[in-house]
């Protein structure tokens, strides 16, 4: 009792300050919580291509997708999954969500909004009957209307989500058929999945202690055939947990041996398809090369005091590598730093959670700034420019906040189970929680964008400050 008023207290003061610290928010309620949550485009059109089709165009050109866009906001696509209680099934929603641009909303506007309430700036667009629990969502960057899903079992499913049908979750329901199913786990492989942002490959880790490798590109010949036919008779069968395997399957490329314990996270190096890291419950960092075979390259076998959750890879620094743990702390290795005999310490610890630490990712407008989320319901915000560097007498009697933390965002009553940068609208988020022991069900997500007097330098805000200074005595006079 005592734990839900603080977090209570918390979250009133939270969002007495919504006004100052943040250029534009929305909160909308989740009936069923989520686990994942994803930013993708809009699209003006549809570009009219099966998946087939898709995958064999990606070794060769990136889409250039156009945003909607008015004159003060943007609409964006966003994928959510909805965990049900097993009355109706489990879902995969394509949702359509308008972000206010910067500098538009009215701070009265952004604070005055219903926990209890959807919110007006989301709508949902498209349901897709999930075969189990949806655990992880990943987007192809070469196309982001093709993801991959993760769920209670060893597969990996694929869906064309334009292509796929509308669906009305209700009891009794048969799921949906996935577009394709990614083989080779032994055991269930529920959370660990990336997508490679160069080449039209998938990485997955799993229970079975492997870390397994497929490209898409290998099967185009069987994909091509197989998909025409099972689009055609999707929407009149649907699926179920037993059908899914009916769609059709490919293999992997390779599977990868190292870790002692269930692979919690996997993450791709940026700069190449082949280069890929992982990490497990065994509190082991891995980094494979599948050019050299499929043994670990480097191993550091101790790389946290406890399990570690997730992995993320710097795409503006491929020396950088962040890894967050159940020891509620962030660590930031150098992988020139790193040994193939497991020796390796971090370059950085950072330390601002109070419980186990979730999801860990790069920012894509900063080099040096990355966010973290965790089972305290925060999502913080840090700087590793930031540690180190002296501040001045005013700054150093404000808080005693971690080295490299400069924002923490508290909206969230619940754990933060996941949130996701958006690479076309800089520095906008969206976050999801878990409240089902808060609340005893559902979820909560937000779309959010902080102040830019924040991040910004201090320079170019104080004179900005300067600027509104002399136009309200101005004013005044």
């Amino acid at each position: 009792m005592k734990e839900k008023e603080k977090v209570e207290e918390r979250y009133t003061q939270w969002k007495s300050l919504v006004p100052v610290l943040y250029d534009w928010l929305a909160n909308h309620n989740l009936v069923w919580p989520s686990l994942s949550c994803r930013f993708s485009l809009l699209l003006l059109y549809s570009l009219g291509f099966s998946i087939s089709q898709i995958i064999i165009h990606l070794r060769n050109r990136r889409w250039g997708p156009q945003l909607e866009q008015a004159t003060y906001k943007n609409r964006h696509r966003l994928y959510l999954s909805e965990q049900t209680d097993g009355s109706v099934p489990n879902t995969l929603v394509i949702a359509n969500c308008e972000v206010v641009k910067p500098r538009v909303a009215a701070a009265e506007h952004i604070s005055q909004f219903n926990e209890e309430a959807r919110s007006p700036f989301v709508k949902k667009h498209k349901t897709i009957l999930h075969p189990g629990e949806v655990n992880r969502i990943r987007e192809f960057q070469q196309n982001n209307k093709i993801v991959a899903t993760h769920t209670d079992s060893p597969e990996v499913l694929i869906w064309d989500v334009e292509t796929q049908p509308n669906r009305h979750a209700v009891l009794g329901a048969t799921t949906s058929r996935p577009d394709l199913v990614l083989t080779g786990h032994k055991d269930n492989a529920e959370f660990a999945l990336a997508m490679c942002p160069t080449e039209p490959f998938v990485l997955s880790g799993g229970k079975d202690k492997c870390v397994v490798l497929w490209s898409v590109h290998d099967h185009i010949s069987t994909l091509a055939v197989e998909t025409a036919s099972n689009v055609k008779q999707g929407s009149k069968t649907g699926g179920n947990n037993t059908k899914a395997t009916e769609s059709p399957c490919i293999e992997p490329r390779g599977i990868y041996q190292g870790h002692e314990d269930t692979v919690e996270d996997v993450q791709f190096c940026p700069s190449s398809a082949l280069e890929f890291c992982s990490v497990g419950d065994d509190s082991r960092l891995i980094l494979w090369d599948a050019r050299v075979g499929s043994a670990p390259v480097v191993k550091v076998d101790k790389a946290h005091n406890g399990d570690l959750h997730c992995v993320d890879w710097s795409p503006h620094d491929i020396n950088f590598i962040l890894t967050g743990s159940a020891d509620n702390t962030i660590h930031m290795f150098d992988r020139r730093n790193l040994t193939s005999s497991g020796v390796g310490s971090p370059v950085y610890k950072f330390e601002g959670h109070d419980a186990a630490v979730l999801c860990v990712q790069w920012s894509p407008d900063k080099s040096s700034v990355f966010g973290s989320t965790a089972e305290d319901g925060i999502l913080n915000i840090w700087d590793h420019d930031k540690v180190g560097k002296t501040t001045d007498s005013a700054d150093s009697k404000a808080s005693n906040a971690p080295p490299g933390l400069f924002f923490r965002h508290a909206g969230h009553r619940d754990k933060v189970v996941d949130f996701h940068w958006n690479a076309s609208d800089p520095w906008t988020i969206v976050s999801v929680s878990d409240d089902c022991e808060s609340s005893g069900g559902g979820g909560t997500l937000q779309i959010w964008r902080m102040m830019d007097l924040i991040y910004r330098p201090e320079e170019e805000v104080l004179t900005e400050l300067d600027k509104f200074r002399s136009h309200i005595f101005g004013c005044n006079s």
